[in-house]
């Protein structure tokens, strides 16, 4: 029976425990040029020198206008490629593992002079009216998509996140929602998702998992529920993803009636069992015994720690020894731990 803190391989990634740094903004990039800096750089190797299994980096956009904000990630230039190499060497100094979660937030794109979408519709009245994509416009995008992935894997990225959560981009487009189109893509909701998946596959290398982000249910009034998210999930995978990172909501403003410690777990393990495909969790996961619990009991094969992990570097040391393992630390720091 595996533990938070056995080792976990999926294809040629190799992780040290099944402690996961979820993608999480921190909207610090300087001069809107989409490279990560300093700050990024501090940000990420302290995780790693806390002993995580896996870091992804924070959502990173395929075009300027793609981002939530000027002052996110980017790859959608040669030129960026040696910031995020710097990073991501840095961290796998320390034995993280590194992914990317690659994205573009459509409609919800705040500082785009006009963003995009699979509709016309805006998300709310604090959102700005996005431009419907043309059906050749979607296939542009897809093509950026597939350069972002390029870009990743030159900068040496172990694994690649797709993000189709939280009402972002793939996700306007496989929503009943937000796709009312009368092209190829409205037809087939999962289309957009799937071509970006095989974009991917084109440019990864085979033994590469490839990891998608989902929202399992999207808590609006006539949004999908957990049983289209893995008719959904099924044709990904058909695509070619090997793990799925299950999330919730993102195309409504309203919430689920319940967020407490481990809400979302469920959908992991939901869509692990009806998919027999390995799962995240992700959901207010701060307490390091929930996480081993829903590690042996199947519900999940990796945990992701987000804002235990923004309070505490590291968080994935300090669970290791609140289980009873061993420091995770490098051995420098290893006088902190002896009587």
């Amino acid at each position: 029976m595996p533990t938070l803190l056995d080792a976990f391989e999926l294809k040629d990634l190799k992780l040290k425990n099944r402690i996961v740094m979820p993608p999480m903004c921190q909207y610090s990039v300087t001069n809107k040029d989409g490279k990560p800096n300093d700050w990024h750089f501090t940000h990420y190797t302290s995780r790693a020198i806390g002993g995580v299994g896996l870091i992804i980096m924070e959502m990173t956009d395929v075009e300027p206008d793609g981002r939530i904000s000027d002052f996110d990630l980017g790859l959608w230039s040669d030129e960026q490629i040696p910031a995020f190499e710097k990073v991501i060497k840095g961290c796998q100094a320390y034995g993280a593992k590194v992914g990317i979660q690659i994205a573009h937030a459509g409609r919800k794109a705040e500082d785009a002079p006009k963003p995009v979408s699979s509709t016309n519709q805006r998300f709310s009245d604090a959102y700005k009216e996005p431009h419907q994509l043309s059906t050749d416009e979607v296939k542009e995008i897809v093509k950026k998509f597939e350069d972002s992935f390029t870009r990743a894997i030159k900068a040496g990225v172990d694994t690649i996140e797709i993000h189709a959560a939280h009402g972002y981009l793939i996700h306007q487009f496989q929503s009943p929602l937000t796709n009312k189109r009368d092209d190829q893509y409205g037809q087939d909701l999962s289309l957009f998702g799937v071509e970006i998946i095989q974009a991917a596959r084109r440019v990864m290398p085979e033994s590469m998992p490839l990891i998608m982000r989902i929202s399992a249910v999207e808590y609006a009034e006539n949004g999908y529920d957990l049983d289209y998210s893995i008719d959904l999930a099924q044709r990904y995978i058909e695509a070619g993803v090997d793990m799925f990172h299950v999330s919730s909501g993102g195309e409504s403003e309203s919430g689920p009636s319940h967020s407490g410690p481990g809400y979302q777990l469920d959908f992991a393990k939901e869509l692990k069992a009806a998919l027999q495909v390995p799962t995240i969790a992700v959901g207010r996961l701060e307490d390091p015994k929930l996480c081993d619990e829903a590690i042996r009991e199947k519900k999940a094969d990796l945990v992701a720690v987000g804002r235990g992990m923004l309070r505490n570097p590291y968080w994935a040391n300090e669970a290791s020894l609140a289980l009873g393992g061993k420091p995770l630390t490098p051995r420098p720091l290893a006088a902190g731990y002896s009587i």
